[in-house]
């Protein structure tokens, strides 16, 4: 079947019309909150393989750190780890220095993603 060009005219004006809907009001809100500078860094795209202690060495050639968990899956009987954990440390100049050194970095043969921790009130 062959396209007549008002068909496709309508075709393209319905289907151009989904990529420039507004974003809905939670939406806007997740994308423009910004999450205040914080001594706990999130970090994402954890190893398999990353340990405690791989996680605190990685991080403690920026500041000092006062603790590195990788969070694990309690539901399993070996505890895997879940990809993300948290770094915290003792001010807030070393927590920046680390965020931005690690960032976009390999640990364990996997790219991780630094930022501030949310609060806890505010998940």
């Amino acid at each position: 079947m062959a396209w007549r060009s008002g068909n496709l005219r309508r075709f393209l004006s319905t289907t151009s019309s989904l990529f420039d809907r507004p974003l809905s009001a939670a939406k806007a809100a997740r994308v423009t909150e910004q999450i205040p500078p914080s001594t706990t860094l999130f970090v994402s795209g954890l190893s398999g393989r990353t340990t405690n202690q791989k996680l605190r060495e990685a991080f403690a050639n920026f500041g000092d750190v006062i603790q590195a968990k990788v969070v694990t899956d309690r539901s399993s009987l070996s505890s895997h780890s879940k990809g993300y954990g948290f770094v915290r440390y003792s001010n807030l100049e070393d927590a920046e220095k680390g965020m931005e050194g690690m960032d976009g970095q390999f640990l364990d043969g996997r790219v991780i993603f630094t930022e501030y921790a949310k609060p806890k009130d505010t998940l």
